[in-house]
């Protein structure tokens, strides 16, 4: 298995894994909380796994797409959404504690929704990175040969100095592509001048050989 695809899922079993922990720390907080609001006890425990599951949900979503190297900009609305049911897990975990005045134990309740905060947003972003970062690794050239001795040749006509091989060129996917034509196009009408490689790599968040060849191809 190489490097990056166990990279990939090592980072995916993490996001995992605080997710289910988030999911365990808030049931009880959640239905503690509902049965003191007075909500009937067989709908107390099914309003957790209602936020928990759309987290989930919204993770591997985030995953999939993040893999595949769609820009950040088109799944915004996802985003915030995941956002979104995290500070809702986060205000349901701490609302018992704190109603009862027992701030230490809502301090100890915000940590997995805290994590799973960070890591909804930051967990993308990584995944979107080794997927650009492996896509864009030249593979390994062969190790050359030496060269065999021989006789001194006849005098001959004077060698041919081979040119190096072009480095391979990078693919940039359809997707990105697309997303960087229509910031190119925006950056165009709203500055009046061309977008440069560097700001597309800003906006749309990939390593600078990605967004070097997306520009050229922009610019072709």
């Amino acid at each position: 298995m190489s490097e990056d695809r166990i990279t990939q899922r090592t980072v995916t079993v993490i996001m995992g894994i605080i997710a289910g922990l988030a999911f365990v720390f808030s049931f009880g907080n959640v239905w503690a909380l509902a049965l003191r609001l007075g909500v009937p006890g067989p709908i107390a425990p099914l309003i957790a796994p209602m936020v928990d599951l759309s987290v989930v949900g919204l993770l591997v979503a985030l995953r999939y797409l993040s893999l595949r190297g769609v820009a950040a900009e088109h799944i915004k609305g996802a985003t915030r959404l995941m956002h979104l049911s995290g500070l809702l897990t986060l205000a349901l975990n701490i609302a018992e504690p704190i109603v009862a005045k027992h701030y230490g134990r809502a301090a100890v309740d915000a940590v997995a929704p805290l994590l799973l905060l960070g890591w909804g947003a930051v967990g993308p972003q990584l995944l979107r990175h080794f997927h650009t970062v492996a896509r864009t690794t030249p593979a390994e050239q062969e190790p050359a040969c030496e060269p065999e001795l021989a006789p001194a040749p006849e005098p001959v006509a004077p060698p041919v100095t081979l040119q190096p091989e072009p480095a391979p060129a990078v693919t940039v996917p359809a997707p990105l592509l697309n997303a960087a034509r229509t910031i190119a196009t925006a950056h165009q009408a709203e500055h009046g001048e061309p977008i440069t490689p560097t700001q597309l790599r800003t906006r749309l968040g990939i390593a600078m050989p990605l967004a070097a060849a997306a520009h050229a191809q922009l610019s072709a």
